[in-house]
């Protein structure tokens, strides 16, 4: 048998602002153009925010639709997920997933395994800011049960080492749901906002994270918050040890505003450097084993 290929997830803007790289897509019609040329350029999944806070469920998921129907009239095998509903006190929320999943384009979905602080760092260097991404078991346990309920695969992002505790401990039960799959975040020293989280992203730390897997199957994907994953050596280890590459305008940075197509770009020429394919959308499916058949026609 041949090489897996390697999906490849552009996660297109996140948090980062127009200030911080004028190449980031905000508004829905830049996160269409963005995401097709991401595809075009070699991507398997594209993740992105929207633009709006605290809304209800029905109108984060006409928010974005918004951007995604150009991109599924297009590319109608497009693999495209949401961020969770942020909502005022710091609640996290799901359930936006189900009105997205009856429109029968969403095939991926999310679950993220536990809480953190995130936030900047004072003039010191030292963590600072009073913002927690809160994730409680109760909260997770719901999440995995709308994914389950509307067939979608979730995708589990690990900042921590506990947070992936927890999702083996769901694998070990065999509650996880089909298409499930695991990405491990590491941290540079500026992380998201600017304060660091999890483990560094060091062969070591890798180590770690893939003893805590064991023998579980689930497909894996390396990212570095703060940095480029690309230009680390932590992707070529995650290449020869058969992972995949996460990577995109909300976790990048350093001293070059690039697009994400050149990002997604980078990736694919490392990936043929390593002797690995890269996935197409529906390579990615099968790869995932995602629940959900591909739309039979654009929206």
């Amino acid at each position: 048998m041949g090489a897996t290929p390697v999906i490849i997830e552009a996660a297109i803007n996140g948090g980062t602002t127009k200030e911080q790289n004028p190449n980031v897509p905000r508004a829905p019609a830049e996160i269409a153009t963005d995401a097709l040329e991401c595809f075009a350029a070699g991507a398997a999944i594209v993740h992105n925010h929207i633009d709006r806070f605290d809304i209800d469920d029905d109108e984060a998921a006409e928010r974005y639709l918004e951007g995604w129907r150009p991109i599924f009239a297009a590319r109608p095998d497009a693999l495209i997920y949401p961020t969770v509903s942020q909502r005022a006190g710091g609640n996290t929320g799901y359930d936006h997933l189900v009105p997205l999943a009856a429109t029968g384009l969403l095939r991926v979905g999310l679950a993220d395994p536990g809480s953190l602080n995130l936030g900047r760092s004072d003039g010191d260097g030292v963590p600072a800011g009073r913002f927690v991404y809160r994730n409680s078991f109760d909260t997770l346990a719901h999440a995995l049960e709308v994914c389950r309920e509307q067939r979608v695969g979730p995708s589990m992002a690990i900042f921590e080492p506990g947070f992936m505790r927890t999702t083996m401990a769901w694998w070990r039960a065999g509650r996880l749901p089909a298409g499930t799959m695991i990405k491990l975040y590491f941290s540079s020293d500026y992380g998201l906002t600017g304060a660091p989280f999890g483990l560094p992203p060091t062969a070591s730390a890798l180590d770690i994270y893939l003893e805590l897997m064991g023998d579980c199957p689930l497909p894996w994907a390396v990212s570095i918050a703060g940095g480029d994953i690309v230009a680390s050596d932590l992707a070529r280890l995650a290449l020869d040890r058969g992972g995949h590459l996460h990577l995109g305008l909300e976790f990048f940075r350093g001293d070059r505003t690039p697009t994400n197509a050149e990002l997604v770009t980078e990736a694919v020429e490392l990936c043929a450097s390593a002797g690995r394919p890269v996935a197409t959308p529906d390579d990615a499916a099968a790869i995932l084993q995602l629940p959900r058949p591909a739309p039979a026609m654009s929206a």
